[in-house]
C-alpha cells in the first residue's frame, strides 16, 4: 500500500479507537493499541469483525452499536440493510463515489452518455452511489429504479438510452419484455453498455448479453457497507480491485492474509473516522490473486469469488466451497449433482467426492482420475475417493463436514 494509504489508516485507526467505543472495546480485547497498527500490514493484530456481529452490536446499543466516529447530528443519511443494519454516512468519506465513478469510467461510460438506473434508490445506497457516479463522470442519469418494465423501456426508447446499470437479471427481463411486446431489443434500442452488479452475473447471462445483443459488459462486486469493490470487463473468473478501500483476503480463524491461490474470506477496512469498520468479514470467500506478493498495489490484484463462508468446509488447512468442486467438475465432464464429505479416521482428513453423472456415461472410472486431477487444480486439495451414485438430493448440501472431534 502506498504511503499516503498507511499515514490514512493511522489517522482513521486513532480517531476510531478514541470515538468510536466498540472500536476500542475490540481493540483492548487484543491488546492492540492505535500505534501498533502503523501500515496495512499491521491490520492482522486485529480479530476479524464478522459483518453478523454489526446487527448484535447495534441491538445491543441502538443505533449504531457504539461504532459511530461522529456526534449523531453529523449524520447526513442512514440507509438499511437487511438483517436490520443501519449504516451512517456523515458525508466526508468520498471514497465510494470515487470508486464509483473510476468503475464507471473503466466499463466505458462518458460524458453524453444517457444511462438508465435500475439500482434501489429506497433505503439502501445502491441507487444514489451509482447515481452520483454516473453524474460525477459526466453521464445523464434516469433514476428508473426497480419495477415498471413497460415504463421502463418506453423511457429507454423515447431518452435514447445507451447505458444501464442495475443487476443483470433485471436486464435481461427487460430484454424479455420488449421482445413479448413484439420489438426487436438489438435493433430498436440503443443500448450498448451495462454495468451490473448486486447478484452474480452468470456465465450464459454475459454470453446472451454480449453475443446476441451486442452490449458491453461490466461486472462489479459491491457491498452496501463500502460500494464497489471490484470489477471484471472480459468475463473471466478474476475480479480486479480497485484502489480503495483496503481489502485483503483472510483466513479467518488465524486473520492472516492467505497466500496467493488459497481461499479465504474477504476482509475491508474503510479509512473514515466518521463510521470506521476495521477488518469487516463479509462473509464472501475468495481466492487471492496476486501477480507480484509482497510488492503488487492493491489495484494490481485481484480476487474470484466462490462463494459463502457458511456453505465452505476447511479440509487439511484449506477451505473447499461447493462451487469450487462445480467449477472443478464441470470441466471434465457433465454433472448432475456432486456431495463433498469430509471425515476423519484415524486423525487425518479423508476426502470424499460423490457424483451423480448427466446422462450416460460408457465408463464413469475412466473420470475418476480427471475429476481428482481437477479438483487438486482448482480447490488445492487432493481428493481421495471418488464414488459415483444414482442420484444425490436437490436439498443436500455441496460439502458436509462428518468429522467427529471427540
Amino acid at each position: 500500500m502506498s504511503d499516503l494509504i498507511n499515514e490514512r489508516l493511522r489517522q482513521t485507526v486513532a480517531a476510531a479507537y478514541t470515538n468510536a467505543p466498540a472500536i476500542r472495546a475490540r481493540f483492548d480485547a487484543a491488546g492492540v493499541r492505535p500505534e501498533h497498527i502503523q501500515s496495512v500490514d499491521d491490520l492482522a493484530h486485529i480479530p476479524i469483525l464478522p459483518k453478523d456481529d454489526i446487527i448484535a452490536l447495534q441491538q445491543a446499543n441502538p443505533p449504531f452499536g457504539g461504532l459511530l466516529g461522529v456526534p449523531l447530528d453529523q449524520v447526513r443519511h442512514i440507509f438499511f440493510s437487511p438483517g436490520p443494519i443501519y449504516e451512517p454516512d456523515a458525508g466526508d468519506d468520498s471514497t465510494p463515489l470515487e470508486m464509483a465513478k473510476l468503475t464507471l469510467q473503466r466499463a466505458g461510460f462518458q460524458p453524453g452518455d444517457i444511462v438508465l438506473n435500475t439500482m434501489s434508490y429506497h433505503l439502501v445506497p445502491a441507487g444514489w452511489l451509482v447515481d452520483h457516479g454516473l453524474t460525477a463522470t459526466g453521464c445523464t442519469a434516469i433514476p428508473g429504479g426497480t419495477g415498471n418494465t413497460e415504463l421502463q423501456l418506453k423511457l429507454m426508447r423515447d431518452l435514447r438510452v445507451n447505458g444501464y446499470t442495475g443487476t443483470p437479471s433485471f436486464l435481461l427481463g427487460l430484454i424479455e419484455k420488449a421482445e413479448e411486446l413484439g420489438l426487436d431489443f438489438k435493433n430498436d434500442f440503443y443500448l450498448k453498455k451495462a454495468a451490473v452488479m448486486a447478484e452474480p452475473l452468470l456465465p450464459r447471462q454475459r454470453q446472451l448479453l454480449t453475443q446476441s445483443y451486442g452490449l458491453s459488459i461490466c461486472n462489479a462486486y459491491a457491498t452496501a457497507e463500502f460500494g464497489i469493490l471490484a470489477l471484471n470487463l472480459d468475463g473471466s473468473l478474476p475480479m480486479q480491485l480497485l484502489p480503495e478501500p483496503v481489502i485483503q483476503v483472510a483466513d479467518p480463524a488465524s486473520g492472516q492474509t492467505t497466500p496467493p491461490g488459497e481461499v479465504g474470506e474477504v476482509v475491508i477496512t474503510n479509512l473514515n473516522p466518521a463510521y470506521p469498520l476495521i477488518r469487516l468479514g463479509l462473509g464472501d470467500l475468495a481466492v487471492n490473486v496476486d501477480p507480484n506478493p509482497g510488492r503488487s498495489k492493491q489495484d494490481e490484484r485481484a480476487i474470484i469469488l466462490v462463494g459463502r463462508r457458511g456453505e465452505a468446509v476447511k479440509v487439511r488447512g484449506m477451505f473447499v466451497h461447493p462451487n469450487q468442486l462445480r467449477l472443478a467438475l464441470g470441466q471434465v465432464a457433465p454433472v448432475q449433482a456432486f456431495q463433498g464429505i469430509v471425515t476423519r479416521p484415524e486423525n487425518r482428513d479423508h476426502f470424499t467426492l460423490r457424483v451423480a453423472l448427466a446422462g450416460e456415461t460408457a465408463d464413469p472410472a475412466a473420470l475418476v482420475q480427471p475429476f481428482k486431477e481437477s479438483v487438486r487444480r482448482i480447490c488445492r486439495v487432493r481428493l481421495d475417493e471418488v464414488v459415483f451414485v444414482e442420484a444425490i438430493p436437490a436439498e443436500a448440501p455441496g460439502m458436509v463436514d462428518a468429522r467427529e472431534w471427540v
